[in-house]
C-alpha cells in the first residue's frame, strides 16, 4: 500500500472540517485537522505535512497570516486557500503571499482532491530538477544534503540549504543582502544580518574541500558564490 499523504487542514467550521477530514482519509490521506491558525502553525512545525489546506477566515490567526508565517521559513510546501470570499483583491492577496491555489466555498471533495494531487505532482517534478552539481559537490536541495564526490552527505539546516540554493542560482553574481534577508528571515535588521553572516561562515566550512568554490563578501552589497 502506498504511503499516505500528510495533509494539514485548518478549518474553524467544525462540521465542515470533520466532513473534509473523513472524506480525505478514505482516499489515502493522513489528515491533521486544526480549528484555528495558531494550532495549525504548531502542527505544521511538529508534523511536517506535505501540503496545507487553509481556511482564510479563522480565529486567533487567519489563513493569510498563517501562510505568511510559514512562507518565512518554507518556500516549497504547497498551500491551498479555502474561502467564502471571491473578490479579486482577496484572490490576488492569497497568491501574492505564497498561495498556490484558491478554492471557493462551497466546493466539491472531488475538486479539492484533484487540486491537491496536481499541486503535489508539480512540486515533486520541481524538486527532481533541484539536484545540483557544483564542482565536486552534489547539492540535493529538497533533502538538504551536500555531498563531496562519493563521500557521505552532510546534512544542512533549512536556512543553510535555502541560502546555498540562492547563492548557486546566482553564482558569479552578487546576491543582494537585503533581498535574501527579507526572503529567508523576513527582515533585514542588524541582528538578522549578523545571523546570516554566521550561516555564510558555516557554508564556507562545508564547501572547503573544493578550493575552486568561494563565497565572497562584497562589502555594502551582499555575497557572491564563485566557482
Amino acid at each position: 500500500m502506498a504511503n499516505k499523504i500528510k495533509l494539514l487542514l485548518a478549518e474553524d467550521e467544525a462540521a465542515l472540517g470533520q466532513i473534509v477530514k473523513e472524506s480525505l482519509e478514505t482516499r489515502d490521506f493522513e489528515v491533521m485537522l486544526c480549528e484555528n491558525g495558531e494550532k495549525a502553525f504548531e502542527k505544521y512545525t511538529t508534523e511536517k505535512p506535505e501540503i496545507l489546506v487553509l481556511d482564510v477566515m479563522m480565529p486567533k490567526l487567519d489563513g493569510f497570516t498563517l501562510a505568511k508565517n510559514i512562507r518565512a521559513i518554507d518556500d516549497d510546501i504547497p498551500i491551498i486557500f479555502l474561502t467564502a470570499k471571491s473578490q479579486t483583491a482577496d484572490v490576488v492577496e492569497g497568491f501574492s503571499i505564497g498561495g498556490n491555489d484558491y478554492l471557493k466555498k462551497p466546493f466539491s471533495m472531488e475538486e479539492l482532491i484533484v487540486r491537491v494531487h496536481n499541486l503535489l505532482s508539480r512540486t515533486k517534478t520541481q524538486r527532481k530538477s533541484e539536484i545540483i552539481k557544483i564542482r565536486n559537490y552534489t547539492f540535493n536541495f529538497p533533502k538538504q544534503h551536500l555531498t563531496f564526490k562519493d563521500e557521505d552527505f552532510v546534512q544542512l539546516t533549512h536556512r543553510e540549504a535555502h541560502l546555498l540554493f540562492h547563492l548557486i542560482k546566482n553564482k558569479n553574481q552578487v546576491l543582494d543582502r537585503s533581498l535574501i534577508l527579507n526572503k529567508l528571515w523576513g527582515t533585514d535588521d542588524f541582528f538578522t544580518a549578523r545571523s546570516m553572516d554566521v550561516f555564510i561562515s558555516k557554508l564556507r566550512k562545508k564547501l572547503i574541500k573544493d578550493k575552486r568554490i568561494q563565497i565572497i563578501n562584497v562589502r555594502g552589497f551582499g555575497y557572491k558564490l564563485t566557482v
